[in-house]
């Protein structure tokens, strides 16, 4: 310990001799004398750092709070606007993708020039559809991406290219259980073989 102090002082013990030691000794006294620890920090200057941190996350507590009633207030306005503007509509799938939206194709110029930076990075859900004599590439949400089946038409709720639902999907209690009973009788196949 006396050598670092040395060292901090800029004397090194080797050149420093008895001066060296002395000058150590007395550091290390009129530390403890002020009320300093070893590393040279007081008691308040230890509250002092804890209220800083304290206040920093208070800060960040609050501007996350903020921003989450932000966000739900969108995503409120969003839901009734879809909620408005949803029509009925029958679609025959032609294909899933679970993709970037940049790489998917068929999406229209202007729905890639109004989409948020972030949900150009993000992974979201496309339906290849065809909707009367159209094939259209549809936007959905991860429910719906399960309940629809490939090959297969169904009678769904559509917002322009969003796909707010699907007239009879089953809740995610319900399609657990028809996951469980495919794997059963998947078992009970694998087992008669």
């Amino acid at each position: 310990m006396i050598d670092a102090i040395g060292h901090s002082l800029g004397i090194s013990p080797l050149t420093g001799g008895v001066n060296y030691d002395k000058m150590c000794e007395h550091y290390l006294i009129s530390a403890k004398e002020k009320g300093d620890n070893e590393l040279g920090f007081t008691g308040a200057g230890w509250i002092d750092i804890m209220l800083v941190v304290i206040v920093v996350l208070l800060a960040i507590v609050a501007g996350l709070y903020f921003l989450n009633r932000w966000a739900s207030k969108r995503v409120a306005t969003q839901q009734d606007t879809i909620e408005k503007t949803k029509q009925a509509a029958s679609i025959y799938v032609i294909d899933k993708k679970h993709d970037k939206a940049a790489n998917v194709k068929g999406l229209p110029k202007v729905v890639m020039d109004n989409l948020p930076k972030a949900s150009k990075l993000m992974k979201m859900y496309f339906v290849k559809a065809k909707i009367g004599p159209q094939i259209m590439t549809l936007m959905c949400e991860k429910t719906v991406y399960n309940a629809l089946d490939v090959k297969k038409t169904f009678h769904v709720e559509m917002a322009g290219i969003y796909i707010a639902s699907v007239k009879g999907m089953k809740t995610k209690y319900e399609l657990k259980q028809i996951k469980k009973a495919k794997k059963a009788k998947a078992k009970e196949k694998n087992a008669k073989k």
